[in-house]
């Protein structure tokens, strides 16, 4: 097992999901149904799948672009979505 690719996959998913909107849809979930475990299985569960998805979608994509060039896209992706919601067109 290679513990450096998982240590910085842990610390920049980590550190990136502090205080996001996922947080506070958990916080609120969790208040509001008064099963906490329930949510937090739910958390759990809901993440395990988006993040499958995603690394399935990134091996797929690195085998045919450059990953410099995916990279790039996503920062413009979010810059673009930071402007939109600036202006608030989103």
């Amino acid at each position: 097992m290679d513990w450096k690719i998982f240590f910085t996959t842990f610390s920049a998913i980590f550190l990136a999901e502090l205080a996001d909107k996922t947080q506070f849809v958990g916080i609120g979930m969790a208040a509001k149904s008064g099963k906490p475990i329930m949510v937090l299985l739910g958390s759990i569960s809901a993440y395990a799948i988006i993040t499958f998805v995603s690394v399935l979608i990134g091996a797929a994509l690195g085998k045919y672009i450059k990953p410099d060039l995916i990279r790039y896209v996503g920062a413009s992706i979010f810059i673009l979505i930071g402007i939109l919601i600036f202006l608030n067109k989103v």
